[in-house]
């Protein structure tokens, strides 16, 4: 078994998060206040050292002024926390949603429209293009609610809801995987360097 006091705390926070399988009980409460406590505290000092100092301080030091704007709408929204004056903070959320809204649009329009498109205007040269053109020809069908689902419209939507099925199948299965392997990785932990059981 390990000798390291740092693998026994590991070993022992795994435990007590997996002990929530059983039921809920303190052991787990514990591990995940203090797994959300050491993960809140990481990211503070995180955006303070990586994004604050340099984006915000390095910048005033520099007499680039109009970064106080940044950082007055940043303070804005801590008024959150004050109840008499935490209306100002929809001002500074309501700048970073528009903002955010402006800047990202184009790139997403760019990275994630014009590409899906592009990728569903592939030639018809071999099962699966054919497979992906009617799978978002019937898709986009059964989210077409202009026109009553009947005859050729309502069988299309019918192959629309299978794909749409099979699409969100995929995608769970994807997410089980990573948490299988996320699993994996935890009872090796335990198994290899807490027991020593593998080498």
């Amino acid at each position: 078994m390990s000798t390291d006091i740092g693998v026994w705390i590991a070993a022992f926070l795994t435990l007590g998060i997996l002990s929530f399988l059983y039921k809920d009980n303190p052991f787990y409460k514990v591990s995940e206040s203090i797994f959300i406590g050491v993960s809140a505290a990481y990211w503070f000092v995180y955006m303070i050292y990586n994004v604050i100092e340099p984006n915000l301080l390095g910048n005033l030091q520099k007499g680039e002024w109009w970064y106080a704007v940044a950082g007055i709408l940043g303070v804005m929204m801590l008024f959150r926390l004050i109840p008499k004056i935490g209306w100002l903070s929809r001002w500074a959320v309501a700048f970073m949603i528009g903002t955010g809204a402006g800047l990202n649009f184009i790139v997403y329009l760019q990275s994630n429209v014009m590409k899906q498109i592009r990728g569903t205007l592939a030639p018809l040269n071999s099962i699966g293009n054919i497979m992906m053109i009617v799978g978002v020809i019937t898709g986009l069908i059964y989210f077409f609610f202009s026109a009553e689902h009947k005859g050729l419209l309502g069988g299309a939507a019918k192959v629309g809801i299978w794909f749409i099925m099979v699409s969100f199948g995929a995608s769970f299965g994807y997410t089980v995987m990573a948490r299988i392997s996320l699993l994996i990785g935890r009872m090796h932990f335990l198994f290899s360097d807490w027991l020593g059981l593998l080498h």
